[in-house]
């Protein structure tokens, strides 16, 4: 059984990566803010009693259950009150960082040049577009096993999908980012 330390060390833990991995499903940070604190709430409420192991695939499901909820809700609702207003999406404004460890890296390599940081940060840029492009399913299984770091077992239990699905759309993800990447004259 998890503490109340214990699950709140966890929740500061997964905090931000839920936070940008729910920023590229729905592409909008304050709805991307409403879901993780919905799921953060969901796993607290109803499985606030498990052991501290069980946590992290809990709350993966939960998260990923959550974004599905508020994607039914928007279909609903522009199925209910088709509006052109409602089919804008609002630009991101560019502060959104794929790597968080960007940040640690630029601050541990403080010698790096300014020219080898802006072409980082320009490399860093296009790689997040084309992670956007990718199908919402590739994508999801991409985040959950490059970002999460969760094992293939773990992204399935997850999405609710077979194991050889996750390895499918891994596979396709990085196939189709590689070939965008390479097409844009990015070798990595």
């Amino acid at each position: 059984m998890a503490t109340e330390q214990e699950l709140s060390d966890f929740l500061k833990s997964v905090e931000k990566r839920a936070f940008k991995r729910s920023v590229y499903h729905v592409r909008n940070d304050e709805v991307a803010l409403d879901i993780v604190q919905d799921s953060m709430m969901k796993l607290v409420e109803h499985y606030g009693h498990k052991p501290v192991a069980e946590l992290p695939m809990l709350f993966q499901r939960i998260l990923s259950n959550c974004t599905l909820d508020w994607f039914r809700r928007q279909k609903t609702r522009n199925a209910l009150f088709s509006n052109m207003s409602d089919f804008e999406s609002e630009d991101m404004d560019g502060d959104f960082d794929l790597l968080e460890t960007l940040n640690t890296a630029e601050s541990s390599n403080q010698s790096e040049s300014a020219e080898n940081q802006t072409e980082r940060a320009q490399v860093l840029h296009e790689i997040e577009k084309e992670i956007l492009e990718l199908p919402a399913r590739q994508r999801e299984a991409f985040l959950m096993r490059y970002w999460e770091d969760l094992d293939v077992a773990e992204t399935a239990a997850a999405m609710g999908c077979s194991e050889g699905s996750v390895k499918t759309h891994c596979s396709r993800a990085v196939q189709a980012l590689s070939k965008a990447l390479k097409a844009k004259g990015i070798r990595l």
